[in-house]
């Protein structure tokens, strides 16, 4: 990977877009809910990423840390509350890093000789595999029994 990529933000492995703290499908899940709302309370994110306290807690230092979330601290009537919201900074390098996914995914399948519409026909019973390819472990004629 060179020095631009690196200043780019691009992850090991040289594709470009790629936000190495979204690597982490944790962190990919927290950011892809809390983007997907205004703010939201640190409960809703936990229930929704399966996360105890401590785990969320960790992974949000970390998110505002990079500058990915903003998080605010406050009061309903006398409870603490824990509100967090991406930054549009956030928002942009998930959509950059959704969009090396999906780069990345193009380019498989362009390699092994598919395309969306074509790829359960290229791949069902008795399909020859691509060039270059080589069949799947019990991928031949024991189909259906």
């Amino acid at each position: 990977m060179s020095a631009a990529d690196r200043a780019r933000g691009a992850a090991p492995g040289g594709a470009p877009g790629l936000e190495p703290l979204l690597l982490d499908p944790t962190r990919l899940t927290v950011v892809s809910l809390v983007s997907a709302t205004h703010w939201c309370e640190f409960a809703f994110v936990r229930e929704h990423a399966g996360l105890s306290d401590s785990a969320l807690s960790k992974q949000l230092t970390t998110l505002g840390g990079a500058g990915l979330v903003e998080i605010r601290k406050g009061y309903v009537g006398k409870r603490p509350r824990t509100w967090v919201r991406a930054t549009d900074a956030g928002r942009d390098r998930l959509d950059a890093h959704l969009d090396a996914l999906q780069r990345i995914a193009d380019r498989a399948r362009q390699a092994g000789g598919t395309s969306p519409a074509t790829e359960d026909a290229a791949s069902g019973p008795g399909a020859t595999p691509g060039p270059g390819a080589t069949p799947r472990p019990g991928a031949s004629d024991h189909a259906g029994s």
